[in-house]
C-alpha cells in the first residue's frame, strides 16, 4: 500500500463512538487480518444502536445499502464504530457508519477501515413493521 492509502486520520471531532472494540486471534485469518464479516456484524450492531433510540425499540436490519473496506483491520486494532442516523421514513431509519482503526500506540496511527449506509425497518413485539415515532423534543 502507498503511504497516501495509510494516511492517518483523526477520529470525528466531537463526537462520541456508539461501539469500540478490539479484534482478538479467532476473529481473523492465518495471517492476522480481520474478517471482512466480523467487521459487518460489528457494523450492523453499531447501526442498531442509533435506530433503536430513534425507534423506541426493536428494529430489524432490512438493507445493507453501501459497505465499502478501504483498509485491513488487524489484530489488536482499537476499533471506533462512529453511527448516525441520516434518514427517517414512515417505518424505515437509515444509519451511516464509519469506522475507524487506531493502531500501533508506540506511535499512534488512525485509519478509517470502512465506511457504510445499512437500513433498518422498527418492529413491534411480534417482529412486523411498524410506524416509527415522532423525535422527541
Amino acid at each position: 500500500m502507498t503511504t497516501q492509502q495509510m494516511e492517518t486520520q483523526r477520529l470525528p471531532q466531537g463526537r462520541e463512538p456508539v461501539l469500540r472494540v478490539v479484534p482478538m486471534p479467532s476473529d481473523a485469518n492465518y495471517l492476522g487480518d480481520i474478517f471482512g464479516g466480523w467487521i459487518m456484524a460489528q457494523v450492523d450492531i453499531a447501526g442498531s444502536i442509533p435506530a433503536m433510540r430513534r425507534a423506541r425499540g426493536r428494529v430489524a436490519t432490512v438493507a445493507v445499502n453501501s459497505f465499502v473496506f478501504k483498509q485491513p483491520v488487524f489484530v489488536g486494532d482499537l476499533v471506533s464504530l462512529y453511527a448516525e442516523v441520516v434518514r427517517v421514513g414512515r417505518t424505515s431509519i437509515t444509519v451511516d457508519v464509519q469506522v475507524y482503526a487506531q493502531r500501533n500506540p508506540a506511535e499512534e496511527e488512525c485509519v478509517k477501515v470502512t465506511e457504510a449506509t445499512l437500513t433498518y425497518v422498527a418492529v413491534d413485539e411480534k417482529r412486523r413493521p411498524r410506524v416509527v415515532p415522532p423525535e422527541s423534543p
